[in-house]
């Protein structure tokens, strides 16, 4: 359950990042829709990874301690997601990292997330130590704001995000403005993930071992299409 979500914003990602790793290396690479853009930094960042971990975590706490937790991971998040985004670019032209490396990173990012999700299945659900310690708002840095919030390949995709927009202004202020939306969901979501749970949460039990084998698979693939695009072999699916 508390993996669920690193799962699902998977799905997606796989698929279109190779797609945006090949517009990366067109001479003119066409300026990404809004709504394609929300739709892969919502699965990515958005709440649904993030319910299961957080009522984890704040099981017993109060609705004040949930609020302080919450807020304080959202903003530690922003901060993290602004310093990748200003830095992005540059960290690719400085040390001339193409497009089609960063997506090969983040397959197996998430082939081994995928890998590690799959197996813990078979060793039964994790036993909570009867003498763990209260929740405090240390867990707000650690490991909420990061990597349950923050992942990886949300770093890879808000990295690719700003390279593609280069010297855009307007495009930047779009993807800051879709990121901002995203991190009030998860604000709400956090609030509120208790509840949420209470009637979906068998429902992501399910989805977490699909989707698991899913991204697998996919990873394997964004994995192989990036090494064919790098020009080590020619990639054939039929």
């Amino acid at each position: 359950m508390r993996r669920t979500a690193m799962v699902m914003p998977a799905i997606l990602f796989l698929l279109l990042l190779p797609g945006l790793a090949h517009a990366q290396d067109a001479a003119a690479p066409p300026p990404l829709s809004p709504q394609k853009i929300f739709t892969l930094l919502f699965l990515m960042l958005g709440p649904i990874k993030i319910l299961a971990p957080f009522a984890q975590m704040t099981r017993g706490a109060d609705a004040t301690f949930r609020f302080r937790l919450a807020t304080r991971a959202i903003l530690f998040s922003a901060a993290a997601l602004l310093l990748a985004g200003l830095i992005g670019q540059n960290m690719l032209e400085n040390f001339n990292i193409p497009i089609p490396v960063l997506a090969l990173t983040g397959g197996l990012v998430l082939f081994l997330v995928a890998l590690q999700t799959v197996l813990e299945q078979f060793g039964g659900p994790a036993r909570k130590p009867a003498d763990a310690p209260p929740p405090t708002l240390a867990l707000a840095i650690n490991p909420l704001a990061f990597p349950t919030i923050v992942t990886p390949y949300g770093i890879a995709a808000m990295i690719i995000f700003t390279t593609l927009a280069q010297n855009d202004p307007e495009q930047k202020l779009v993807i800051g403005s879709l990121v901002l939306a995203i991190l009030v969901m998860d604000w709400v979501a956090m609030l509120f993930a208790h509840v949420i749970l209470k009637y979906i949460g068998t429902t992501l039990q399910v989805f977490a071992v699909v989707l698991g084998i899913n991204q697998i698979a996919l990873g394997l693939l964004v994995i192989l299409q990036s090494l064919s695009r790098l020009g080590l072999f020619t990639l054939q699916i039929h």
